[in-house]
Parts: C-alpha cells; sequence; structure tokens
C-alpha cells in the first residue's frame, strides 16, 4: 500500500497537468489561435446568445471575476498571475460582454493577451481590447479576431 499511494498521487499530478493545456475558449467551436477563423451559423449564434445573455449567466461571470479578484487581493494584490488565470478571466469577460462572439483566448505571463476568433459586427470588435484590460494583470492584448456575420 506504500508504494501504491505515491504512484496514484503522481499518476493525479500528470493527468491534471496534461488536462489544463487547453486553451480557454468562449465557445466549444471557437477556432484554435492558429486556425482560421469561419462564420458561425445563424442557430449557432442564437443559441450561444440565449445561453450568454441570460441574467442568470452574466451574475455567474461576474461572480466569479468578482472572486477571482478577490482571491488574488487576499494574496497581496499583485498583477503577476498565472497564464491559464488570465486566459480564463478574459473569456469569461468577453462571454459575458460579447455573447454571440466564437473567441478563444490565450495568455502568457508577461500579461499579454491574445484573442482570436469571430464576432459578428465592428461594435463587438471593439470592445474586445478594452473588456480584456479590465482585468487586473493584462498589460498588453492583441486581437486577432474578424468580423464574420452569422451564416444563414
Amino acid at each position: 500500500m506504500q508504494k501504491l499511494t505515491p504512484f496514484l498521487i503522481s499518476s493525479l499530478l500528470v493527468f491534471g497537468v496534461a488536462a489544463c493545456q487547453d486553451t480557454a475558449k468562449t465557445t466549444v467551436t471557437a477556432p484554435a489561435p492558429d486556425e482560421a477563423a469561419q462564420a458561425p451559423t445563424a442557430a449557432t449564434t442564437q443559441a450561444a446568445k440565449e445561453d450568454a445573455q441570460s441574467e442568470l449567466r452574466r451574475r455567474q461571470l461576474d461572480a466569479d471575476i468578482r472572486a477571482r479578484e478577490q482571491r488574488n487581493n487576499a494574496t497581496g494584490g499583485d498583477t503577476d498571475r498565472a497564464s491559464a488565470d488570465l486566459a480564463s478571466q478574459v473569456r469569461s469577460k468577453l462571454e459575458a460582454n460579447i455573447p454571440n462572439g466564437q473567441l478563444t483566448v490565450n495568455a502568457v505571463e508577461d500579461g499579454t493577451v491574445t484573442v482570436a476568433g469571430t464576432v459578428n459586427n465592428q461594435e463587438q470588435l471593439a470592445k474586445i481590447e478594452p473588456l480584456s484590460k479590465e482585468i487586473k494583470g493584462v498589460k498588453n492584448v492583441v486581437v486577432k479576431a474578424v468580423v464574420a456575420p452569422p451564416q444563414s
């Protein structure tokens, strides 16, 4: 039993590290950062919009962002954060405010966040950078997203 315990713990750690390598996305169908953007179908856009614009979903996302900010402030309030935490927070912020976009968010340790994918209009595209910079720790935003209205 004593030899089995370290093996099980190390197996869980290896599995956890491998599972956390995915890029944060606002939708399952969002392209990878290096993938060409494609316009979403009208049905996909409508379903995402209804889910993300629901009052319950907005409250959940806002509460999540507030909780992360409080947790960060409790640990010293520094703006140096793990890249996965930054990507997740930016993704949540964009999902709540650009519900029908199909965006991929990637962050690196220096606070640079890259947002790729599609949005439905120029106003949504213009929102990406200011919304991303509202997250504590984001120092630079690279927007690779494009405007691609939903297909009918």
